[in-house]
């Protein structure tokens, strides 16, 4: 295991897991698999008392020895943890009955594998804003991860010596990927308000940034400065 966000999906087909198992290792996650309710329930359960507790977890509602549902209340029982439904049940019924006992959100068969590393973000970035679930925030952006309980990002599972601002800079920027921050905005997340200091004091910020996590400003590949405005993540 490493500091990456873990995510259990839970799922009787094969090649959906390997599938689901090849996207999230792309996009930064650590993947735990299981193939029936039972396995997947084990799994989670073990999760929660190591050092490396289940971010979210990838529920097939029609499994073959317990049902998703049933699964569903059982995390529910003890954990806020996001779950997200995977199902081939188009019916209004099925889903609203899902979304009632505790899921969070839900995709359909066949899905998009963007689609749901996408949906897998945004419910992390919910959990992670809203201050719930028991196995912590995480903010992932491509290979960086970050553990908002530790303070701590990680690069492909190694871990980035930032400084704190550095930290609070990177941390603002992955929690919107797609808003350009201005230097205004920077400087009172990691400042205060109330602070009058020099604003060109966030170029220097990023550029030490930069040169930690091995981005390379001519050819961003995360961070990117927009002339005039600020800066935001590069986007896909």
């Amino acid at each position: 295991m490493t500091g990456k966000p873990v995510v259990l999906a839970i799922d009787d087909e094969e090649k959906i897991l390997e599938l689901i198992r090849s996207y999230l290792e792309k996009s930064g996650y650590q993947g735990l698999c299981a193939k029936t309710g039972r396995e997947g329930l084990r799994l989670f359960e073990e999760s929660m008392a190591s050092r490396y507790p289940v971010s979210l977890i990838l529920l097939d509602l029609m499994l073959p020895d317990l049902a998703g549902e049933e699964l569903c209340r059982k995390v529910r029982a003890v954990s806020e943890v996001p779950i997200i439904m995977i199902t081939a049940r188009v019916d209004e019924e099925s889903i609203i009955r899902g979304l009632n006992i505790g899921a969070d959100d839900y995709v359909t068969k066949p899905f998009s594998p963007r689609q749901l590393m996408a949906r897998i973000a945004a419910a992390l970035r919910r959990t992670n804003s809203s201050g719930k679930g028991m196995s912590g925030g995480f903010l992932v952006y491509r290979d960086l991860a970050a553990d908002t309980e530790k303070r701590l990002i990680s690069r492909d599972g190694q871990e980035i010596a930032l400084t704190r601002d550095e930290y609070k800079i990177m941390t603002l920027l992955m929690s919107r990927p797609s808003k350009i921050f201005t230097r205004d905005e920077i400087i009172g997340n990691i400042k205060g308000d109330d602070y009058d200091g020099f604003d060109r004091s966030i170029d220097t910020h990023i550029k030490n940034i930069r040169q930690k996590i091995g981005d390379d400003p001519k050819s961003p590949r995360y961070i990117v400065t927009v002339y005039g405005m600020g800066y935001r993540l590069a986007g896909e």
